[in-house]
């Protein structure tokens, strides 16, 4: 005999008529295609834990899923009021809210605490239906629950294992964020949200993808969607209100996440969409530190070129003023040099005086240093420009000058020779600073400029000193000229040398006529071809 069978020999004494009458319907003509004891069948057999109980919420039917779950037989719990289940981790708020709803006529869907008869606790996903009779009262409660306290610890691992991977993100040093294939932001940490701070709003992430297109001529999200990584590419990035660059060492990498549809269960799955994991850490202590390096390396450079030039500049200024009495001495003695007597005796002295001179004028041009070649190659003028100015701040800010830097925005590279150029931007302003310092002037202002021409690069270097006269502006360029009133010192070849650089520029340079408040010097420079 079933369970349904012995249940309607001995119903309890208490079990309602109408559940009597449903439960003997239910077993039916057994010869039917689908006799109504199917449907309980069903319920008896089915995986889920039901009850029924009635309108008081006392037990009136479990089924084989329930004894299974609690550890009560049926005959245990029979009878008795639903509560049994009830464990006190359930706040009391719930068991409100559940009974207002089932008592409005409504189905009330949540989670509880329950407790199994040995006393173990377990999370049950509850379903309670009000049953209503042909009047609309409620007559009993069908309880429908199952067991999910695998699934919540294993909610509660994930969420543990997002605030463990987020935490070692946020902890880490370096800035890291996930983009999906249109550039959104996925996943983000603490070092980029202080760069977003710092940037006052403006997404780091598109920031840095800007500069590395521009810097480093790709598009890091492109790249990776093609399945390509990049590693240690630095760029650097202006914030606003900032004089000085950071320089950041970036990494991408691309991250592939399997299909989560539908038709991918069964491993039929297609392609995943790539994801840009971009790892930024900043290098700008360390690129100071090798800008710094570099700088010192140049200064140093920078004063054995000036002396060499220096001494070059003495020995050709001592060779000139040689050249000239000596050419006069080489005259008189071709005029005078088939006299006899006394006079032929002056000749001969005049001979030894000329033959010790040039001697005395071979030995200064043999000490003259020589210059080694600088092959060509491709400079930024901007940077170059920059680089003179950070080896001459000490001596700007001493002397009180106020820098107006203008530089274009983009340039293009030329071929040239750095030290040459480096050495000729100084030349010009070490020139606008020794007008500076003639001009006595309490405010003293150095502007220099550049922009790009058809091929070429002007730049401009312009001072608030007196200026040149109208009539000196083209001796400026000759060797030896001194328009200074404090002449000591001064050999008068800056400017000539100057010249000559800019001319191996296939360049020009001038003093703008234009221009009368100080001067204002101007010079375009073009490629120069490499030399070996």
């Amino acid at each position: 005999m079933n369970a349904l069978a012995r249940f309607l020999a001995a119903p309890p004494a208490d079990t309602p008529p109408e559940v009597l009458r449903v439960l003997t319907l239910m077993a039916g003509d057994p010869d039917a295609p689908l006799p109504p004891r199917v449907y309980f069948e069903t319920v008896e057999q089915a995986p889920v834990a039901i009850s029924i109980t009635d309108d008081k919420a006392d037990i009136l039917y479990v089924n084989a899923a329930f004894e299974q779950l609690t550890g009560y037989d049926r005959d245990q719990v029979i009878g008795r009021n639903q509560s049994i289940l009830s464990n006190n981790a359930t706040p009391s708020s719930i068991y409100q809210q559940l009974w207002r709803t089932i008592q409005s006529k409504n189905t009330w869907t949540g989670i509880l605490v329950n407790r199994t008869r040995d006393g173990g606790d377990y999370l049950a996903e509850l379903i309670i239906s009000p049953v209503l009779d042909a009047g609309g009262r409620i007559r009993f409660f069908l309880g429908m629950h199952r067991d999910v306290t695998r699934e919540h610890r294993l909610e509660a691992d994930l969420r543990a294992q997002k605030i463990r991977s987020e935490a070692v993100l946020n902890a880490a040093p370096v800035l890291v964020v996930l983009l999906d294939a249109e550039g959104r932001i996925m996943l983000d940490n603490m070092e980029y949200k202080k760069l977003l701070g710092d940037l006052r709003g403006e997404e780091p992430a598109r920031a840095l993808r800007q500069a590395l297109i521009e810097q480093a001529g790709f598009d890091p999200l492109e790249r990776v969607l093609k399945g390509d990584g990049f590693k240690d590419v630095e760029i650097s990035l202006l914030a606003p209100g900032s004089s000085a660059p950071r320089w950041f060492s970036c990494s991408g990498v691309a991250v592939n996440e399997s299909d989560a549809s539908v038709r991918g269960y069964f491993g039929a799955a297609e392609a995943g969409e790539h994801r840009l994991l971009l790892l930024a850490n900043e290098v700008t202590a360390r690129r100071r530190e090798i800008d710094r390096a570099h700088l010192e390396h140049l200064r140093a450079r920078l004063a054995e070129q000036q002396l060499s030039e220096g001494v070059r500049e003495a020995l050709a200024a001592a060779s000139y003023q040689i050249e000239q009495p000596l050419n006069l001495i080489r005259a008189a003695t071709t005029m005078f040099g088939d006299r006899d007597g006394e006079l032929g005796l002056f000749i001969d002295h005049l001979r030894q005086i000329s033959t010790a001179s040039e001697r005395a004028l071979a030995t200064l041009r043999a000490a003259l240093p020589s210059e080694a070649p600088e092959a060509g190659v491709m400079v930024n003028i901007n940077e170059l420009l920059r680089h003179v100015l950070e080896l001459e701040t000490d001596r700007l800010l001493a002397a009180g000058v106020v820098i107006d830097w203008q530089p274009a925005m983009q340039l293009p590279e030329l071929s040239g020779h750095r030290n040459q150029l480096r050495s000729l931007f100084k030349y010009l302003i070490d020139n606008a600073l020794q007008a500076l310092h003639e001009s006595r002037r309490a405010q003293r202002e150095l502007r220099l400029a550049t922009r790009a021409l058809d091929g070429s690069v002007e730049v401009i270097i312009q001072d608030n000193g007196p200026g040149l006269p109208a009539a000196d502006r083209l001796k400026a360029f000759e060797p030896f000229f001194v328009g200074w009133r404090r002449r000591r010192g001064r050999a008068g070849m800056g400017l000539a040398l100057a010249q000559e650089i800019v001319n191996q520029h296939s360049g020009t340079i001038e003093i703008d006529d234009a221009f009368d408040d100080g001067c204002r010097v101007k010079l375009v420079l073009s490629h120069t071809p490499s030399q070996e």
